[in-house]
């Protein structure tokens, strides 16, 4: 199973279903994931949770008027796949409304930072 599919994958469908905050189990990447997209604005907060072995992360979801903040998500590198981009081949995800998150040398981060910094990388996921 991807890890990170099925992170995006809960977030879309707690929003989806008006709930406030979606739990998913911890790891160093997806503590990282969440930073950026509550830097983009798509989530409210987040935190890690739990004792030594039981770790999770608690993550606060944005709704405006009752309508979610995360409309849709499309994971783009699989782990049977793997999708690199070029900084320079980097485009904007629905017109600039999106954003597609990257991992690339300098750390996780999205397509706008990505085309600032001058720096491609592995395409994760899609987010609008």
């Amino acid at each position: 199973m991807d890890p990170i599919a099925d992170m995006i994958v809960r977030i879309k469908n707690a929003s989806d279903s008006k709930k406030k905050s979606v739990v998913f189990p911890h790891s160093k990447l997806k503590l990282t994931i969440a930073d950026v997209l509550m830097k983009e604005g798509f989530i409210k907060s987040f935190s890690k949770k739990g004792k030594k072995l039981i770790k999770f992360i608690e993550v606060e979801l944005i709704h405006t008027d009752g309508v979610p903040r995360i409309h849709g998500v499309e994971r783009v590198s699989k782990s049977s796949k793997r999708i690199y981009q070029k900084s320079k081949d980097i485009r904007k995800v629905k017109s600039g409304m999106g954003a597609l998150v990257l991992s690339t040398p300098k750390g996780i981060m999205t397509d706008k930072q990505a085309r600032i910094e001058n720096v491609g990388g592995e395409a994760l996921f899609k987010v609008w």
